[in-house]
C-alpha cells in the first residue's frame, strides 16, 4: 500500500511539474538571414509571417539580422527558418536548396 501511494505521488508530481511549462506567447529572437536588397527584405519578411504564429519580422539590409516576434505555443524559430530557406535564403540553421537558391532574382544573388 505504501508503495502504490508513493508511484501515485511521483505521477502527480511529474504532471504537475508539466503543467507548469508555459510557452512564452511574444518570445523575440535574432537570427542572420542572407540577402541583398529591398526585394530580398519583402521576400524574407513574407516568408516568416506565412509561418502561423508570428506576430512581428523585421529583416535588415545592412546586417542581415532578422528580427521576430512570435508566439512560442504555435510557432518556433525553427519553423520560420525553414520557411524563409525555402524563398531561396541562407539562414544560420537552415541552408536553401540550390534550386530555391537558384530561382531567386540576379540581384538577390548572394555569396554562399
Amino acid at each position: 500500500m505504501k508503495n502504490i501511494f508513493l508511484i501515485l505521488m511521483v505521477i502527480f508530481l511529474g504532471f504537475a511539474a508539466q503543467a507548469q511549462e508555459k510557452k512564452n506567447k511574444n518570445a523575440k529572437f535574432l537570427t542572420e538571414v542572407n540577402g541583398n536588397c529591398e526585394q530580398c527584405k519583402k521576400r524574407i519578411q513574407k516568408a516568416a509571417y506565412s509561418v502561423a504564429g508570428v506576430k512581428s519580422a523585421i529583416w535588415s539590409i545592412e546586417t542581415h539580422q532578422l528580427s521576430l516576434i512570435l508566439n512560442e505555443e504555435k510557432t518556433s524559430p525553427l519553423d520560420v527558418k525553414k520557411a524563409i530557406a525555402k524563398v531561396g535564403h541562407d539562414t544560420d540553421e537552415v541552408k536553401a536548396t540550390n534550386e530555391d537558391y537558384q530561382s531567386l532574382h540576379s540581384c538577390c544573388l548572394y555569396e554562399r
